[in-house]
């Protein structure tokens, strides 16, 4: 039985050690030979980074609707107005500011939602914050402080450069208690299924994280952040020594994103759809390890085709850096960035081969023409577009799908009680196939009186009748 995943911010125990060759020596692996060497500490280190960790403190406003609205008895006795009530909601995370003009980093979970955003400093200073960037797929935000200085920066490192074993420490804001360093090492890497969102290459660590330290620091022994603190498998709601951080070269990309005023983050479209290898496959492979990202469909005009990619082939390496499974291949792709040019190794019929792959946004191949459907018929209250592999990955739906997709249902519509849905693909309307958003548009205004309508919902065709 898999134990629950707790969103929490990882505290990690950082061992700072006071003579210079051995802090800076991150390249130079070795182990205690003395008690000497026992009894150093992590003391300068934290005083090199702690200043740069923050603690987010995000409010919002949530409706509770009051039980008895709408209930006669109720509203006879006590009024017919019985609104609903507003409570105010906080939550609590930690962030690090990675550019002295106030720009921090922390996790999309910490600040979801919120219409209030304030930071505290290690030195009890408050700011407030606005939203620069956030994407729930990587579960990352970027936040500016509306304040005037210069702030103290922690600098990104390489997190492809760390090694498991290597000694790390976790900044952040524990249970509230103030801010906390912890120390640990990084027990495994490429950790994928950690949590439900599209990312799947997290940073394990055994260094103690606990609610609050969600955003917080990652570092290593130079003092550069390597890691966003972001989930703990834990069976209690405290660390149990299973912590998983988010990379910080996926950082450095998003954070570059934030910087050049992009509305939302675009990653790149490969137009294939991969499975992991199992012990099976890699035997029919021969394959000497179970490992890799297995292409089992190629849309005809995308990428991957270009590049001649086919089904059956498992992608083995990105630029010379081992894949260890379709979420780390995502991994590779994003955080070489878009517009560059790739080397795939590719394993075909047991002989590897390279391929280059060009890395470019999702294309909207057909213009989305968003409508608005009002009227006299079971659409009204929907908005529409044109399905295209940039509107397919928006709405998170498989890239090679076509066809006219509701996007957004006007609560208390006619379509919103008959039960029509964001991402529903509108395939007919009285036995008439729907091709695009002007076609949907033209068949309801016909109002015949009977609709037999037919959509498809995650992968399953429905029939209804309307009247």
């Amino acid at each position: 039985m898999q134990r629950p995943l707790k969103y929490l911010a990882l505290p990690v125990i950082a061992l700072a050690i006071a003579l210079p060759q051995f802090a800076h020596a991150q390249t130079a692996r070795t182990v205690p030979q003395s008690q000497i060497e026992m009894q150093l500490s992590f003391a300068p280190l934290v005083k090199k980074t702690a200043g740069s960790v923050v603690n987010v403190y995000a409010e919002r406003m949530v409706e509770r609707r009051n039980p008895f609205a709408g209930d006669p008895f109720f509203e006879q006795f006590f009024g017919q107005q019985m609104p609903n009530r507003t409570q105010k909601q906080s939550s609590l995370g930690s962030g690090v500011i990675v550019e002295s003009n106030g720009t921090v980093v922390t996790n999309n979970h910490v600040i979801e939602g919120a219409d209030d955003i304030k930071v505290a400093l290690a030195d009890g200073r408050e700011y407030p914050c606005k939203v620069v960037l956030k994407d729930d797929r990587l579960d990352l935000a970027v936040l500016k402080i509306d304040g005037e200085g210069e702030f103290p920066t922690l600098s990104i490192g390489d997190s492809d450069a760390i090694e498991v074993g290597d000694l790390v420490l976790a900044i952040g804001n524990p249970f509230g208690v103030g801010q906390t360093v912890t120390s640990g090492i990084v027990s495994a890497l490429a950790r994928n299924q950690v949590v439900k969102t599209e990312f799947g290459f997290f940073i394990q660590t055994d260094a103690s994280i606990n609610p609050g330290n969600s955003g917080g620091a990652l570092t290593n022994m130079k003092g550069e952040l390597i890691g966003i603190n972001t989930a703990i498998f834990s069976r209690g709601g405290g660390s149990n020594g299973v912590g998983f951080a988010i990379p910080a070269n996926l950082v450095k990309v998003f954070l570059e994103a934030a910087d050049r005023g992009a509305k939302s983050f675009e990653r790149p479209y490969i137009g294939a759809t991969f499975e992991p290898v199992t012990s099976e496959v890699a035997e029919a492979l021969g394959l000497a390890k179970v490992r890799g990202a297995l292409l089992v469909r190629v849309d005809e005009k995308g990428p991957a085709a270009e590049a001649g990619l086919k089904p059956g082939e498992v992608i083995t390496a990105v630029n010379g850096i081992p894949v260890e499974h379709p979420d780390a291949l995502g991994y590779r792709l994003t955080t070489a960035g878009l517009g560059k040019t790739v080397e795939l190794t590719v394993l075909d019929n047991g002989k590897e081969h390279a391929t280059s792959l060009k890395l470019a946004t999702a294309p909207e191949t057909m213009p989305r023409d968003e409508r608005q459907i009002e009227g006299r018929n079971p659409f009204s209250g929907v908005n529409i577009a044109n399905l295209s592999p940039r509107v397919a990955d928006e709405l998170r739906m498989p890239t090679e799908l076509t066809g006219v997709v509701v996007t957004d249902v006007k609560p208390g519509s006619p379509a919103a009680r008959l039960g029509f849905a964001p991402r529903d693909i509108v395939v007919a309307i009285n036995g008439n196939a729907i091709a695009s958003t002007e076609e949907l548009e033209a068949a309801v205004d016909d109002d015949p009186g009977f609709w037999r309508v037919e959509i498809e919902r995650d992968g399953q065709r429905i029939r209804q009748f309307f009247r």
